[in-house]
């Protein structure tokens, strides 16, 4: 753990003097700020911390848009612009967003209990709401994956659990069986499968052309997580809920999200309350508000060797998106020093 954290050090030390650079100054045209842009990237790649795609944009046109790098372990094809990427934990939201759908056309109400939808499970199902599945407060234990293949294996892992790790919504507990439960519970309420109701209601209206959710389905243009010692990762099991997307796919979903064309503005103000203990995380990562409008959107996602940030000021309409498939730990690092071109300041991530 020591070892892994020098490192990082080490790798955000190489950012440090284009972190400086880019504090100075005033910036006012475009061109400068591009360029400014292009040499806080192009650092990174030069310094062997970034292997991925990265798209800015601002007032919803892109002045940004490059890839570095390779679509997988072998490194014989590069990635381009089409490359799809994990989202990570970034696909959260798609599921988070998806209850709020539901509910705003009175499918279900945040304190309804889980056991509502779904009453073959087992008692603690009834002391359960929709806002605890929302706001990582569920109790549920964390997934045993070595029993798990697919989705039944989920729902099976789920109907045997007997007792909750704490009561719901006391604590908070960034856990996937709790994302899962969100799955099954809008495909009791819909009778549509999770992948189809996505497909449907959330990549489509959003403009998502590109976006695929796993399991995939010999799919082109998909790039492959490898770490930088060139192992590349293992397949993924054949489970609903990953999503592979581009960099514009994901300026198109932040752009629908915060103008109003996925939920409502207040639905969207719900999503970002995270449970109050002052630490944690919400259904959209980091999010911030000035009389409930969305102020700042910062969500950080991994999976395997992939990592995937997404930055949003939606009041100045700026779009920061990085995707990576050979993660150095460093696009937070990445992410801050690109913010600081325009002035903004990145909200802390979690890991």
């Amino acid at each position: 753990m020591m070892t892994m954290k020098i490192k990082n050090y080490r790798k955000l030390l190489f950012l440090l003097p284009v972190l400086l650079q880019v504090c100075t100054g005033h910036l006012s045209a475009q061109s400068e700020t591009v360029r400014k842009i292009d040499s806080v990237v192009k650092h990174a790649d030069s310094t062997g911390i970034f292997n991925g795609n990265i798209l800015v944009s601002e007032n919803s046109r892109i002045i940004y848009e490059a890839s570095f790098g390779f679509t997988d372990a072998a490194k014989q094809e590069k990635l381009n612009k089409n490359s799809r990427f994990h989202l990570g934990s970034i696909t959260k939201e798609f599921s988070a967003v998806a209850l709020m759908q539901l509910k705003e056309k009175g499918k279900l109400k945040q304190t309804d209990e889980v056991s509502k939808f779904i009453p073959e499970l087992p008692a603690w199902a009834n002391e359960m709401t929709i806002k605890d599945l929302l706001q990582y407060s569920s109790g549920l234990p964390k997934i045993n994956w070595k029993n798990i293949k697919n989705d039944r294996d989920l729902f099976n892992g789920l109907r045997a659990v007997e007792n909750l790790d704490f009561k719901p919504g006391t604590r908070y507990d960034y856990n996937n069986n709790t994302i899962f439960l969100r799955h099954f519970v809008i495909e009791h309420v819909t009778g549509m499968p999770y992948k189809a109701y996505a497909e449907k209601f959330i990549f489509k209206p959003a403009g998502m052309k590109y976006s695929v959710m796993t399991p995939l389905m010999q799919e082109k243009n998909i790039a492959t997580g490898f770490k930088n010692t060139g192992v590349q990762d293992p397949a993924e099991p054949a489970i609903t809920g990953g999503t592979y997307a581009t960099a514009r796919d994901l300026m198109k979903w932040a752009d629908a999200l915060h103008a109003g064309k996925i939920i409502s503005e207040q639905s969207l103000y719900d999503l970002g309350q995270g449970f109050p203990d002052g630490n944690s995380e919400s259904a959209l990562g980091h999010a911030g508000y000035h009389n409930k409008k969305l102020t700042r959107h910062f969500h950080q996602g991994r999976a395997g060797s992939f990592e995937a940030v997404l930055f949003s000021d939606p009041g100045r309409k700026i779009n920061i998106i990085i995707l990576s498939n050979s993660s150095a730990g460093q696009l937070s690092a990445l992410s801050d020093a690109i913010c600081s071109v325009f002035g903004l300041k990145n909200p802390d991530s979690r890991k």
